[in-house]
C-alpha cells in the first residue's frame, strides 16, 4: 500500500522504445490514488503510456502544474475527467525574444467544457496524502528575479500559476514540480508551510535551472542542509545545473518509459 509510483510518459530523454519531446507528464499512483500530472505537448504521453502497459484513464485526478504548451497541450487528446489547475494557467503568454506562441492552445471555456475544472490559487488537498499547492509564493531573493516570457501586452509573466504536488509519506514530503517556475525552494517552503511537515524526502521534475548560478548553487545548497534523500532534475533543468547535481547528489538521467518506486 505504501509504495509510491512515478512513472515517466513524457519527457525531453528518451527512453529504450519510447519517444520524448521537450515536455512533461508524469503518471503518480500514491496511497491507492492515481494523477496524471501533466500532459506534454502531444498525444506522445498516451502513445508512451501504451508501450508501457499502463492504462491513463485508470486514473483519479488531471493535475496540470501551470499553463504552458509543453505541460498542457496534451489535453485536448484525453476524453475529460477531473482537472485541477490555478486558474491563472489560460491566460495568453509569448516568449518575450521572439513573441512566440508559449500558452495553451485550448480556452478556458474549451477546457471547462470538456473537463471538470477545478481551479485553485489556494492549496487543494486532494487526499490526506496528497496536497495540490496552488500559488507558490515568491520568498528568496535568489529565485524568479526575472523572466524570458511576457503577456500579450509585453508585460513579464513570471507564470504566476506555477504549481507542484506535495506527497505526504512515513519518510517525509515528496514534492513533484512540472517547471519550477516559482524556484525549488520557493516551492518546498511554501510545501512545508502548508502541510505543516517540516521533512522533504524527496523533489523531482523540471527545476528551471540553466546555469551553474548562485540560483543553482543556493538551490543544491538547500536540499543538502534538508537532506534530501531523492533529487530528481528533469525536463527543463539545463546541463550546467545538471552538472552540479551530479557533484553534491547521486542524480540519474530521467527517461520516458521509466518508473520510479519509492
Amino acid at each position: 500500500k505504501n509504495v509510491m509510483k512515478i512513472s515517466i510518459l513524457t519527457d525531453n530523454n528518451p527512453g529504450g522504445n519510447t519517444g520524448a519531446e521537450h515536455g512533461l507528464s508524469y503518471f503518480i499512483e500514491h496511497e491507492g490514488t492515481k494523477i496524471l500530472f501533466d500532459t506534454g505537448q502531444s498525444d506522445l504521453f498516451l502513445q508512451n503510456a501504451s508501450l508501457m502497459g499502463m492504462d491513463v484513464e485508470e486514473r483519479d485526478l488531471i493535475i496540470l502544474s501551470h499553463g504552458h504548451f509543453d505541460h498542457g497541450n496534451g489535453l485536448p487528446h484525453l476524453p475529460g475527467g477531473k482537472l485541477i489547475c490555478h486558474p491563472g494557467c489560460f491566460v495568453k503568454r509569448y516568449r518575450t525574444i521572439d513573441h512566440t506562441y508559449i500558452g495553451l492552445k485550448n480556452s478556458r471555456d474549451e477546457i471547462a467544457q470538456k473537463f471538470d475544472l477545478t481551479t485553485s490559487k489556494a492549496p487543494l488537498r486532494v487526499n490526506d496524502s496528497m496536497l495540490f499547492l496552488g500559488e507558490i509564493p515568491r520568498i528568496t531573493d535568489f529565485e524568479s528575479q526575472q523572466t524570458s516570457f511576457s503577456f500579450e501586452d509585453g508585460s513579464p509573466d513570471f507564470v504566476a500559476d506555477d504549481s507542484a504536488v506535495a506527497l505526504q509519506t512515513e519518510k517525509g514530503l515528496f514534492v513533484i514540480t512540472g517547471c519550477g517556475h516559482a524556484g525549488v525552494v520557493n516551492t518546498l517552503e511554501h510545501a512545508k508551510k502548508t502541510t505543516g511537515k517540516q521533512r522533504i524526502y524527496g523533489f523531482m521534475g523540471g527545476f528551471h535551472l540553466k546555469k551553474r548560478d548562485r540560483q543553482t548553487i543556493e538551490t543544491i545548497h538547500y536540499l543538502k542542509k534538508n537532506r534530501v534523500e531523492h533529487v530528481i532534475p528533469s525536463h527543463c533543468t539545463g546541463l550546467p545545473a545538471l552538472v552540479a547535481f551530479a557533484e553534491s547528489f547521486q542524480i540519474q538521467s530521467v527517461r520516458t518509459g521509466d518508473t520510479y518506486t519509492f
